[in-house]
């Protein structure tokens, strides 16, 4: 038996990387799972890797962004697997520039995909958590704790060069984190955030070069991290190392589980003592 078994989890973002491992993870300890991602095949390849572990998940590709996208996401959980237990907001990627060369075009795409999707998101979903609530109080039945976690970055805790669309973007996740921890205590859900430092991911261990890119809604983005300087990044880490996707999934699992019943507002960094 898991942890989450009968649990009903929808993860933004889950086709790659850290999403992935969470939507793994949260399948592993029984939840049912609807995985996202902008493109349907690493959507389908999570879902399968769940399955193919004995694990229940459906996917539901689409960018977070889009008008409709968060009612069709919950939606899809409701009639896949009959209500929703935890939500995590996790879906994003960056378009870094210092300030005076950042367009409003960069801006409003980070702040969309970052800050407003999950909002959309937690708007679409309150109904449905408000009608299980209601049910249960009319059965007599006791009312199961909810989850919420949002993803964050230190970038967001501390700032960071180059990142002031992202950073703006992260630092106001805690704010909806906090207030949805407070409009959504009635409804015995907790809501909080985990903020990730260095993570080795696919933006993140490709080389500054100028040929490391990813393609987003037809716009093609420069990522990567200069050796060096991840280096340097990494000496910095009280741990000595970057943490691995596996290991940043764990920090969200955690705020997922009965023993966090009682943990909400929080926002927990997960960077191996590394803050900025």
């Amino acid at each position: 038996m898991g942890t989450l078994d009968g649990k009903v989890a929808i993860v933004s973002g889950s086709g790659r990387g850290i999403g992935r491992e969470i939507a793994l993870k949260l399948a592993a300890e029984g939840a049912s799972v609807v995985v996202n991602d902008l493109d349907a095949g690493p959507a389908e390849e999570t879902v399968a890797a769940i399955e193919a572990a004995g694990g229940k998940a459906v996917e539901c590709a689409g960018s977070v962004t889009e008008e409709g996208f968060a009612e069709r996401f919950v939606q899809t959980a409701v009639d896949s697997f009959g209500g929703l237990d935890i939500i995590i907001n996790n879906a994003g990627y960056t378009w870094d520039s210092v300030i005076q060369k950042m367009t409003d075009e960069q801006w409003d795409a980070i702040l969309d995909v970052h800050l407003k999707a999950p909002f959309r998101i937690l708007r679409a979903a309150q109904p449905v958590i408000a009608a299980q609530v209601k049910k249960a109080e009319e059965a007599g039945e006791p009312i199961p704790c909810r989850k919420v976690v949002n993803i964050s970055s230190v970038a967001g805790t501390g700032g960071n060069a180059g990142q002031s669309n992202y950073s703006s973007a992260k630092a106001g996740i805690t704010g909806l984190t906090k207030t949805l921890a407070k409009e959504w205590g009635r409804y015995n859900v907790t809501v909080n955030t985990v903020a990730f430092s260095f993570i080795k991911t696919r933006l993140t261990e490709a080389a500054a070069d100028g040929n490391s890119t990813i393609d987003v809604q037809g716009k093609t983005l420069k990522v990567g991290v200069n050796p060096d300087l991840f280096a340097a990044l990494e000496r910095s880490i009280p741990l000595g190392r970057a943490g691995t996707p596996r290991e940043a999934a764990g920090s969200v699992y955690l705020l997922c589980t009965p023993e966090s019943d009682y943990v909400s507002a929080q926002t927990l960094v997960c960077g191996g003592g590394f803050n900025m």
